[in-house]
Order: structure tokens, then C-alpha cells, then sequence
């Protein structure tokens, strides 16, 4: 090859410019809070560290609609990802939602010793869907909270409950014990609670705070309902256009700060859940008396869903094992 042509083909191809891809993520986390900041001070190490090739662009609060909007936005091309809940990734991963089980832990210790074995079993599940996950964050235990007295389980039945929108799980367990929840979109409960469409939630303190929803509520049980969660995930066609050393430093600087985003939640729940009893809200545990009422409740629901198979029987089953010999080892 002449000496002229080689010289013009390098020019060429170091004079290529190398174009920005922007990543458009939405979620429901209001804008402002711990989350939110966690996951703009990742955006703003991307961009440095892959000298602005990739920029992430974040729609908070719920502007592009629910988990059911966001999805399908994504599945046209109009976003690339979204941190949704698992209740919202149920539609293309169903075994997501295996942690969501209605009275499944009991603790956060049993939480952490299932999740260290059972994550990636998750997060692999997700990517044959074609959703690439950036590490899953804890939200924290959704306890059922009323503007009205739960101290019984009678006084649950005689309740209107807030379902999900779409969470097949809660709807089925709450049919189970005699309860018509009522499913709304996450962004008409606040709504639903000062109309008297629904008296009653099932939230983490610091969700309920962030949503304003404590400002409808005066009661709650203070047994966990459900083990909040979510996750950052991408569409693996939106990673194509990204080269490899790029995707690399996305992942690695994102399941970082999700990491740190799930220690945060935890945290921020304890302080809210003091914020909520310095308020006035009161948290009540079974008393003597009603304590087997409750347990009879939890197992007819677990009875319920196992028969159900709404998930698969060999991942359910791998987690009560898991749970069976942490709560052997403890005593």
C-alpha cells in the first residue's frame, strides 16, 4: 500500500468523531431524594470516566407514568431503562417478584443471608428477558398502614386496602384471607387516600414520608407485610451501540452506587420510622391474644400462593430452604 493512501486511511479513522450515547432512564423516586442523588452522582462518573461517550438523562417522580408506561415506553424505543420495582418487572420476569412473598422474612438479618445467594439467580433471570440489571436495592419492609385502628385481624377484613396495580401476588393474598383490595397505580394512592377510595397501605416508612401518604395515616401493624425492592435495568439493545470498555465502566460504577443506595435505604427507614412515632402514628404489635389469628392469616396465605404457583416451585422452594437453615442456625 503506498505511503500517501496509509497515511490518509489513519487520518481517517482518528478523525472519526465518537458520538455521545444518551441513555433515557425514568422511575418513580421523586427528585430529590437520597436515591435520586445517588444515582445522578453515578451519571456525572459515567460521563467522566468514559470522557462524555455515555450520559444518562433521569425522569423522576413518575413523569413518564407507572412501571406498566415505562416498560412499554422502553419496548418502542422512546426510553432505554428504567429503576422499577419488582412488582413492575413482573410482566417480563415474572420470578422477580420472589422476595415479595406477603409475610415471607422476618427479619433483615434473614433478608441478607437469602439475598447474598439468591441475587444473581435474579439478576441472570432478568437478562434472558433482555433486561440487563444493575444490582437490586432494597426499599425496605412495607408494613400495613390505616386511618383506621389494625391491632385485629378482624379489623383488617373490614378494611380497604390498596393493591398494586398489576401485582398479581398482593391481589391473590389478600382474596386469600377475605379482603377486596383495591389496585390502583402507585401515583393515585395519595389521591385514593384523601377521597376515602382506600383507607389503608401497605408501605415502608420512608416511602410512605416521600409520598405523603403519611399525612392520611394514623395506625400501623407493626409486622412486616412484604419486602419492598427494585433495580436499575437497561434494554440490551440499547447497550449494543455502546462499546464493551464503555458498558464495563456503566456497570461497575452503577452496581456501585447501587450498593450504597441499598445500604442508605435501610438506614433512611429506621429514621423514618422514628419520624412517624414522633408524629404520632402508632405502631402496634399482636397482642397475646391475637397472635395466633395473625399466624393462622400468614399461613393460609403462604398455603394459598404455593398452591397457586405463581412462581417457579424450585426457586420458591431453593428460598424456604435457605430460610429453613438460617432459622435452624439461629435457634
Amino acid at each position: 500500500m503506498p505511503k500517501r493512501l496509509l497515511t490518509l486511511l489513519l487520518l481517517l479513522i482518528f478523525a472519526t468523531p465518537i458520538y455521545a450515547t444518551t441513555l433515557k432512564i425514568a422511575t418513580l423516586a421523586p427528585d430529590g431524594t437520597s436515591w435520586m442523588k445517588m444515582l445522578r452522582s453515578g451519571a456525572e462518573e459515567v460521563e467522566q470516566r468514559t470522557e462524555g461517550r455515555i450520559k444518562l438523562r433521569f425522569y423522576p417522580g413518575g413523569v413518564m407514568g407507572n412501571d406498566n408506561s415505562v416498560l412499554r415506553k422502553i419496548h418502542i424505543g422512546q426510553l432505554h431503562g428504567g429503576a422499577i420495582t419488582a412488582g413492575g418487572l413482573a410482566a417480563i420476569y415474572p420470578d422477580i417478584q420472589l422476595y415479595s412473598l406477603p409475610f415471607l422474612f422476618r427479619s433483615f438479618d434473614e433478608v441478607d443471608y437469602v439475598r447474598k445467594q439468591m441475587d444473581p439467580i435474579l439478576i441472570h433471570g432478568l437478562e434472558q428477558a433482555g433486561f440487563i440489571s444493575y444490582g437490586i436495592s432494597e426499599g425496605g419492609f412495607a408494613y400495613l398502614m390505616s386511618q383506621l385502628p389494625l391491632a385485629r385481624v378482624e379489623e383488617l377484613q373490614q378494611r380497604k386496602i390498596w393493591s398494586p396495580e398489576g401485582d398479581q401476588i398482593s391481589l391473590s393474598a389478600f382474596r386469600s384471607i377475605g379482603v377486596s383490595p383495591v389496585p390502583l397505580p402507585l401515583t393515585d394512592v395519595l389521591t385514593g387516600l384523601q377521597t376515602g377510595l382506600i383507607d389503608t397501605v401497605g408501605s415502608s416508612p420512608v416511602g410512605a414520608i416521600a409520598l405523603q401518604w403519611h399525612t392520611r395515616i394514623k395506625h400501623v401493624a407493626d409486622i412486616p407485610l412484604i419486602y419492598l425492592y427494585g433495580t436499575l435495568v437497561i434494554h440490551e439493545k440499547a447497550l449494543k451501540k455502546i462499546a464493551p470498555g464503555d458498558q464495563a465502566i456503566l456497570k461497575a460504577v452503577m452496581e456501585a452506587r447501587f450498593q450504597q443506595i441499598n445500604a442508605k435505604n435501610r438506614q433512611d427507614n429506621l429514621g423514618a420510622r422514628a419520624a412517624l412515632q414522633q408524629q404520632g402514628i402508632q405502631f402496634y404489635q399482636p397482642m397475646d391474644g391475637e397472635r395466633a389469628s395473625w399466624q393462622q392469616l400468614i399461613d393460609k396465605v403462604e398455603a394459598n400462593l404455593k398452591q397457586e404457583n405463581r412462581l417457579d416451585p424450585a426457586l420458591v422452594q431453593q428460598l424456604q430452604q435457605l430460610l429453613d437453615s438460617y432459622r435452624k442456625s439461629q435457634g
